[in-house]
């Protein structure tokens, strides 16, 4: 896009002193090998981030899809490239190796698809592009893979409509082989977004940092500059893992779901940096994730006095979670939400066994004494719970 259709000069600069004379997009189609690809390796990186689903791009905006499509002749995995159906791959390891919920990622318009520049052109009065390419696609891969979530995207300035988005969406929710399970996003044409949909994406890397009202997802990149993978990356361009459980807990103190992107590499990789950072999020989860899964919104997101400290509510167990940040330097962290009762309410720190001592401040928040820890002692080393039973 940056090279082709915006001509933006570093990106053109770069190929032409990079590859041949006349190289064109499609001449990447080869170069996409995927012969380090190890669905099983995969699977058992995602099970280990602590993940509940996973959500793959089967197909972006330059159309070529990861799946031995009859919509895209020549212009797929299995044709051109890795020659192997790459969803089918990872759909088998993730359902038999780990219980995430495996979805697909679909993108309805293609950038350089002459049929769909030919209806945009006719300001979509014509509808050549999505009756004979977008829509014979999700109906293939709803009924070849069974996705349990459909992350559509792109609507090319077009309006739902155009796509079919709601008859779609009709056989979808009542008559497909996922009309069950199924879970679908906002991205169905345009005005649906933040709008219509199952959970609201409503922008790229939306973290509002208050409740809303519709269920939603914070759907961002680990790299910050980029969703692929980047060989001139930096590290500062990643974010660090304290910077990750931050993202989480943020968002699911605000009724939110963590859609975190990686991006692999050309020839099939999860880099070891992205695995890294996965299996941080998963040794974080271990310890706290009685805090974070089967959560709800508590009546304050995040705390009055002190910065950096978000609630979630254990409704099973009727328990207020406070995740704290930044471990105070007092050894007393004070909170300015809760209200606590004499005698009733305890106050324990994940993964450490003893109960804390607490004072009421007032009406209204409290004080509690942290242990006394060593780094090898502390539960985690990033973000830490406090679990505050009989809180008013």
């Amino acid at each position: 896009w940056y090279w082709q259709k915006e001509k933006r000069e570093p990106y053109v600069k770069f190929m032409e002193a990079n590859y041949p004379p006349g190289f064109s997009y499609e001449d990447f189609g080869p170069l996409f090998t995927a012969e380090f690809f190890d669905p099983n390796q995969w699977a058992d990186i995602l099970k280990a981030s602590g993940a509940k689903y996973v959500v793959l791009t089967s197909k972006h905006h330059e159309g070529f899809t990861l799946w031995g499509s009859k919509y895209s002749w020549n212009w797929n995995a299995v044709d051109v490239g890795p020659k192997r159906d790459l969803v089918a791959e990872l759909a088998t390891s993730v359902r038999s190796r780990t219980d995430l919920h495996f979805g697909l990622y679909h993108s309805l318009f293609e950038w350089f698809n002459p049929l769909f520049l030919e209806d945009a052109t006719n300001a979509f009065k014509t509808r050549k592009f999505p009756t004979s390419k977008s829509l014979p696609e999700l109906y293939e891969i709803v009924t070849k893979y069974q996705p349990e979530i459909i992350w559509s995207d792109g609507n090319g300035n077009a309006p739902d409509t155009y796509w079919n988005s709601t008859g779609f969406l009709a056989w979808l929710y009542n008559d497909s082989p996922v009309r069950d399970t199924v879970v679908t996003n906002d991205r169905w044409g345009v005005g649906s977004i933040c709008t219509h949909g199952g959970f609201y994406t409503c922008s790229d890397r939306y973290n509002p940092g208050h409740l809303l009202p519709h269920k939603w997802e914070n759907c961002m990149t680990i790299d910050k500059r980029s969703w692929g993978y980047r060989r001139n990356a930096q590290l500062d361009d990643y974010l660090t893992t304290e910077d990750l459980v931050k993202q989480l807990v943020e968002t699911v103190s605000c009724g939110g779901n963590l859609l975190m992107n990686i991006g692999p590499t050309h020839d099939g990789r999860i880099a070891v940096v992205f695995e890294e950072r996965l299996r941080q999020m998963g040794a974080w989860l271990q310890v706290n994730g009685e805090a974070i899964y089967g959560t709800k919104p508590w009546r304050a997101q995040n705390d009055t006095v002190t910065p950096e400290v978000w609630y979630t509510f254990s409704p099973k167990e009727g328990r207020v979670n406070a995740i704290f940040l930044n471990w105070p330097v007092s050894g007393t962290l004070e909170l300015g939400e809760p209200q606590a009762k004499l005698g009733e309410t305890q106050v324990k720190l994940i993964g450490y066994k003893e109960l804390l001592k607490w004072v009421a401040l007032g009406e209204k928040g409290m004080a509690i004494a942290l242990p006394q820890l060593t780094p090898k002692q502390l539960p985690c080393q990033w973000g830490w719970t406090l679990q505050l039973t009989n809180i008013n």
